[in-house]
């Protein structure tokens, strides 16, 4: 039939939408392992390259298909500068002051009680991880970097549930200044102390 298109559809203004869509399922399905660049745009009816165009690496599309609405690598990057036994009181202060930030803490939110959905737990254990959290053990030399970094994302991931989804007393009203100073020498531990 004449007219009729053919192939791929090209880049139009909802096919970064349709994109982060597949993504986003793809991720969700398959994980972050099970994704591929070429299977999201066979699922979104892109070209691949046009993913690469719009979203770079796989581990940026999986951020942008997360809609953080900042680049949590950007959050933790200077973590790993100054002395190793001051780390986890950095980390905490990078963290807490992104989460403690009232214009950001909405979208943070709604991406948190997405995780924790039935059928989303790869996006923490095969995205999240080895995206964002896992690197920072990588950088920083440690001995059984990937347990250390599971260990310290399991303390986030409460730490997130208890003070900002449940709004549990009194951990949500501490200040974040104590909030670290009870938390950091857990992570501490996790990050450089012996392990079983």
């Amino acid at each position: 039939m004449a007219g009729t298109a053919r192939g791929r559809r090209p880049g139009a203004p909802d096919t970064r939408a349709s994109v982060l869509d597949a993504a986003r399922a793809s991720f969700a399905e398959h994980g972050f392992r099970g994704t591929t660049i070429r299977a999201v745009a066979s699922r979104a009816g892109v070209d691949p390259a046009l993913v690469h165009h719009y979203f770079g690496s796989k581990d940026d599309l999986f951020l942008a298909a997360m809609q953080l609405p900042v680049d949590p690598r950007a959050v933790v990057a200077h973590v790993t500068e100054g002395p190793l036994d001051e780390v986890a009181a950095r980390f905490l202060t990078a963290f807490l002051g992104v989460w403690d930030d009232p214009e950001i803490r909405p979208a943070l939110l709604t991406v948190a009680r997405s995780m924790v959905e039935p059928g989303n737990d790869r996006l923490m254990s095969e995205g999240f991880l080895p995206v964002v959290i896992q690197p920072i053990g990588a950088r920083l030399g440690l001995d059984r970097s990937e347990h250390r970094m599971t260990l310290v994302a399991s303390q986030v991931m409460g730490l997130i549930l208890m003070r900002y989804v449940l709004r549990v007393e009194p951990l949500a009203s501490l200040s974040s200044e104590d909030v670290v100073a009870t938390y950091a020498p857990t992570l501490q531990r996790y990050l450089t102390g012996e392990l079983p």
